[in-house]
């Protein structure tokens, strides 16, 4: 089939090169625009996009769809199938109707569970045991539309968002191929999401991320996971302002105030919270590179009298 495929991150980037090691045709690649990363600001282009260009893929990176320019762009392209994977962007009516198979979209949950943003960091924050992927036909509400096809993926006690995301990835480019045998030969069947099992995950915004030790142990520890390694869960230890990484709960002892160091060697920093205590292996202090938590308190003892706040 001839495609367009429209998605921006990572997890996308994986369909993306799946679908050009298949027999389809990708006949063009949208994705979103170039951004400016903290480090130096230099613009850097999403990774979706440097897989279309190092294969001579044409790429278009609009501001909204409803460009009539755009529109007739699509139209031209005349594509048997829109494939959509965490694009970050709405498709207008008409888009969703102008290919003969319609749009499908790769979502990383197992729907109607964690529509939305942010499906990978809620199943990790709330302790979720298991997540999937599900290829669904796109509808105009977000992540409502039918069911074609859905795997699930087991979360270990030690995933975090990356690790997961990687799993999910892997598994939602295989599973997209399966989708588009099943379309192109006309084996497809869709199921109708039940409205009423539906939950909503938002856009990621920084303050989520902080990190409250008097909070359930446990909690504390799926929450550092959950934002690892992006945008990166923190703290304030004191005044300082610490990024945690590779946190797991320890055990339920309660020796200390929440938010105490009770010690830090080579196995991590270990925390109290709420119910027992916070095992984190790595941090990043600010304007500085992600390291061994051993490696840098080594470095700054008189941290670690501090109090996480």
């Amino acid at each position: 089939m001839n495609v367009v495929f429209m998605g921006t991150p990572d997890f996308a980037d994986n369909c993306l090169k799946a679908l050009m090691a298949s027999h389809h045709k990708v006949k063009a690649v949208f994705t979103r625009a170039d951004s400016r990363q903290s480090r130096g600001m230099k613009l850097k282009m999403p990774p979706v996009k440097q897989t279309a260009l190092d294969n001579g893929i044409p790429v278009f990176q609009p501001a909204t769809l409803k460009d009539p320019d755009i529109k007739k762009a699509l139209y031209d392209l005349n594509p048997d199938i829109i494939v959509v994977a965490a694009y970050g962007m709405l498709l207008p009516s008409d888009i969703l109707n102008l290919p003969r198979y319609g749009c499908i979209n790769v979502h990383a949950s197992l729907l109607p569970k964690y529509r939305g943003a942010s499906p990978i960091n809620a199943a990790i924050i709330n302790g979720e045991s298991q997540s999937g992927v599900t290829i669904m036909k796109m509808a105009r509400k977000l992540d409502t539309g039918d069911i074609l096809i859905s795997q699930p993926v087991n979360i270990a006690p030690d995933d975090s968002f990356g690790s997961l995301h990687d799993k999910l990835a892997k598994e939602g480019a295989g599973l997209l191929l399966r989708a588009l045998d099943l379309i192109e030969s006309g084996s497809a069947q869709y199921i109708k999401q039940d409205d009423s099992l539906s939950s909503y995950t938002h856009m990621i915004k920084n303050e989520d991320a902080l990190v409250s030790f008097l909070s359930d142990a446990r909690k504390v520890s799926r929450h550092i996971r959950g934002y690892d390694p992006v945008p990166g869960a923190f703290g304030f230890l004191g005044s300082e302002k610490i990024k945690l990484f590779g946190a797991t709960y320890f055990d339920g002892s309660i020796e200390m105030k929440p938010g105490k160091v009770i010690r830090c060697g080579k196995d991590g920093l270990l925390v109290q919270a709420e119910n027992g205590t916070v095992l984190i292996r790595e941090v990043q202090l600010s304007g500085k590179k992600r390291m061994s938590a051993d490696d840098c308190f080594r470095g700054r003892p008189k941290l670690l009298d501090e109090v996480f706040k």
